[in-house]
């Protein structure tokens, strides 16, 4: 998530100015996978070696401490990888990955990896593009759950989910891709108790409207005046 919440250009493609050519010799080189949703890809502290280009659907990226509490890092979709830092060398991975929705991914190991880049100048800069991103984004979330309050990160993150999935429908903007409670609270680093009392404060002053598992976005302009805090209406929920 951007600090300002309102990016709407998301990460370059991996295959962003590959030849067709190029691109076929790439998904030679991989081992495609099946993932249903759930399904488990990588798991922090098992054996890395590579990527994973994502060919469809979504991977959630995230990290679970000693205590058992988990944090989402980031939701990554197809034409984007995961599995890194490291991209050529061996090592262990540093957080999990599992399938959000059923997925597809394409299996690049760090040494043919690291041999093509030498020969396909665009894949390199891709991949650069991509870490380049991914430290973007990490950075942000990072400054997020150390300067931000509970209620400014959920406002936060429902502004770019709304940049994301918003689809424009008459009551307002209809993030189009459901999350549970329990998926915005690992996002924002809260209980989902506190997602649950803050969304009905939200509905309650018509910032948004609850529909089943969706989420309608009535109220952009206050969601954003209590991201910035520049409002105190909601102060008293904004406790975790």
């Amino acid at each position: 998530m951007t600090e300002g919440g309102t990016q709407r250009s998301g990460p370059p493609p991996l295959f962003r100015g590959l030849t067709e050519g190029e691109k076929a010799r790439v998904l030679e080189s991989g081992k495609r996978k099946v993932l249903y949703r759930g399904a488990k890809l990588f798991s922090q502290g098992s054996p890395q070696d590579g990527i994973y280009l994502i060919e469809s659907g979504r991977i959630k990226v995230f990290y679970i401490a000693p205590s058992g509490r988990e944090i989402t890092l980031a939701y990554w979709h197809s034409g984007n990888f995961v599995g890194g830092p490291e991209v050529f060398r061996q090592g262990l991975h540093i957080w999990s990955g599992a399938a959000a929705v059923n997925s597809t991914v394409l299996h690049l190991p760090g040494d043919v990896l690291r041999q093509m880049v030498l020969t396909i100048p665009a894949l390199a800069i891709g991949i650069i593009e991509g870490l380049s991103f991914k430290g973007q984004c990490y950075s942000a979330l990072a400054q997020m759950l150390g300067t931000r309050s509970p209620i400014e990160r959920l406002s936060q993150l429902l502004l770019h989910l709304m940049n994301l999935y918003g689809v424009e429908e008459r009551e307002g903007t209809l993030i189009a891709a459901s999350f549970t409670h329990a998926d915005l609270a690992h996002m924002t680093g809260v209980t989902r108790q506190s997602v649950t009392t803050s969304l009905k404060r939200f509905a309650e002053l018509g910032i948004l409207h609850m529909h089943g598992a969706n989420l309608v976005i009535k109220n952009a302009e206050l969601l954003s005046e209590i991201r910035d805090g520049k409002t105190t209406k909601i102060a008293a929920s904004g406790e975790a």
